[in-house]
């Protein structure tokens, strides 16, 4: 069962095409992952599917009810967070949960029973007179997430959701999305962390406002990447990365922080091909070792095919 069916959908301001008739569909209870460059159409996309932006062309049912035909509905029954975390500084902790809870309607009981939980996620128990402000990041992180999905929906869309916070608290984040996705929860999420995706059940790529790949982790790499990964480390990556494209043996070459990452054919074992042309630059080789290509190798794969 589908909790997303996306419809030929299209996004037109001007003369110009943010989203460019895209189709897919997100199954019950996965955490589905929409990834792209800033640009690419990601937010315009969540937008559309929170029925906040109207559709060019094309619609799309999130959970059972159209976008073009029913936002208000579609509204009502997810959840939303936002990389700027969704909450008011300037409010306590107990006033955000209270507000959160007044929008979608939580009283008595059930009310009680749901600010209990989102204390409790969030590790802020006896903490509700906190100024939201002052939080840490990433308790600050999963108190938002709590009040996006007070009121139980089925569908939780979260753009950027893991922005500016430490790896530990991203991974404590990512523990709980897969504790809302096991109840059955849907989860949408786009991250610019590339290895997050990883955590994912399904992955979409979009890039200039099209699909390019969908697939899980394990499919995208074995489908898009040909041959072998070597990582390597020199004094002068820059340098070393415009000598090796000029290189025939050599497919790809990307920057990772201060290393490369080079695509070769399978078996090509490149290792003194590569030394012998960087030592004729007088760039030193600090280490080159094969590794398991990442869904970023594949993303830049695509992309720089795809221009």
């Amino acid at each position: 069962m589908n909790s997303i069916e996306v419809q030929n959908l299209t996004k037109k301001f001007g003369d110009f095409t943010s989203v460019d008739n895209i189709s897919f569909a997100v199954e019950q209870g996965e955490i589905f992952g929409f990834l792209g460059s800033n640009g690419a159409g990601k937010s315009t996309t969540i937008k559309m599917l929170c029925g906040i932006l109207e559709p060019t062309s094309g619609d799309a049912l999130v959970g059972g009810h159209s976008v073009v035909k029913a936002p208000d509905k579609v509204k009502s029954n997810i959840g939303y967070m936002s990389q700027r975390f969704s909450l008011y500084d300037d409010l306590t902790v107990g006033e955000n949960i209270d507000f959160f809870g007044g929008v979608y309607g939580l009283e008595g009981k059930l009310f009680r029973e749901r600010k209990s939980w989102v204390l409790n996620i969030s590790n802020l128990g006896g903490k509700e007179k906190l100024l939201t402000g002052d939080l840490p990041g990433g308790v600050k992180q999963r108190l938002a997430l709590g009040t996006a999905v007070i009121h139980r929906p089925s569908i939780v869309f979260l753009d950027e959701p893991t922005s500016g916070v430490d790896p530990l608290s991203r991974r404590n984040f990512w523990e709980l999305i897969h504790d809302l996705s096991s109840d059955g929860t849907t989860i949408f999420v786009t991250t610019h962390y590339l290895e997050e995706a990883e955590f994912c059940n399904n992955i979409i790529l979009i890039n200039a406002g099209k699909l390019i790949a969908e697939g899980d982790s394990k499919t995208l790499k074995s489908k898009y990447i040909d041959g072998d990964i070597y990582e390597l480390e020199c004094d002068k990556p820059v340098a070393a990365m415009e000598l090796l494209e000029s290189a025939d043996f050599i497919s790809d070459s990307s920057i990772f922080g201060n290393k490369l990452h080079i695509s070769v054919e399978k078996n090509c074992h490149p290792e003194s091909k590569i030394k012998s042309l960087l030592e004729k630059e007088q760039i030193k080789l600090i280490a080159i070792d094969p590794i398991s290509p990442t869904l970023e190798d594949v993303f830049i794969n695509l992309v720089e095919g795809k221009n």
